[in-house]
């Protein structure tokens, strides 16, 4: 989910639970708030939370919170306090700029673990991180009970298939954290996506999920090229800023960021109204 800012920067909570009730009334199966299409970066850890709260009050899918931090002992908290607001289970980003080696990797994520009791999901994102989590850390820390997943976000299918093969037996999901990926990751195993479009178009990613866990391949793939032009458009700058102008332009919201994001130069936008005039063209 993107965190809806006013005018004045101020979190946009109306705005927020409309969001939420839309995206559960299309059919999706859970909400991530806070993550970094959530702009949580430029949040307070009160503002954090009250996101959540605010999420969670809206809903009865699972809240999954972005909690991660590069800061072993700031995770537990975030994860902590976030949990103690409501959210279900927590998504842990690995820690960015000090770049642990895969032992503190793998140390960082196995405290979180053991003095939070609460679902985990460990998130490899290294274009942000500057560091990938080892495949083998990976299948060392899904043995842990409470870390039930991966966000995978590397862009190698490589390394995310054999993370899903080395864990098939483990009650472990492998998540696409990348749009574009989506299908070929749920062919080597991968259970579904946390969506970037899906903020835009979640019934169309919904669709696209559902057909490919019923090995409908051919049918998925059909909605993924559908929706392919709307991934390719909403990485044409630093994400969010291209979802929350195509929300903007659905009329969800306006699309007020924090610094230093600041709007979408007209190309993008002219781009964004191009795609979502075409998708409203399919639907119609």
């Amino acid at each position: 989910m993107v965190t809806p800012f006013a005018a004045d920067g101020s979190i946009d909570h109306e705005q927020l639970a409309a969001d939420a009730h839309r995206l559960e009334d299309a059919g999706v199966t859970g909400l991530v708030p806070v993550g970094s299409t959530g702009e949580s970066a430029t949040l307070t850890h009160d503002e954090h939370i009250d996101v959540v709260e605010t999420v969670v009050d809206a809903v009865d899918v699972p809240v999954v919170a972005g909690a991660g931090s590069n800061a072993t002992h700031e995770a537990v908290s975030l994860a902590q306090r976030s949990v103690d607001a409501g959210a279900d289970a927590v998504l842990l980003i690995s820690p960015y700029y000090n770049r642990p080696e895969p032992a503190g990797m793998e140390a960082h994520y196995r405290r979180i673990a053991d003095e939070v009791d609460a679902p985990q999901i460990i998130y490899n994102v290294p274009g942000r991180t500057g560091r990938n989590i080892a495949v083998d850390t990976a299948v060392s820390l899904a043995r842990h009970e409470n870390i039930v997943g991966y966000k995978a976000a590397s862009g190698d299918l490589g390394r995310i298939g054999e993370v899903a093969e080395r864990t098939r037996d483990e009650d472990f999901a492998v998540l696409s954290g990348d749009d574009a990926l989506t299908l070929p990751i749920m062919s080597v195993g991968g259970t579904g996506v946390i969506s970037v479009a899906g903020n835009v178009e979640p019934e169309r990613v919904v669709r696209l999920v559902d057909r490919a866990a019923d090995d409908e391949y051919a049918a998925a793939r059909d909605v993924h090229h559908e929706l392919g032009p709307l991934f390719r458009a909403l990485f044409a700058e630093s994400n969010p800023v291209p979802v929350k102008h195509a929300l903007e332009l659905r009329g969800h919201g306006t699309a007020n960021f924090r610094d230093p994001l600041s709007r979408a130069d007209d190309a993008t936008i002219d781009l964004l109204e191009s795609v979502l005039s075409d998708l409203d063209g399919d639907t119609a």
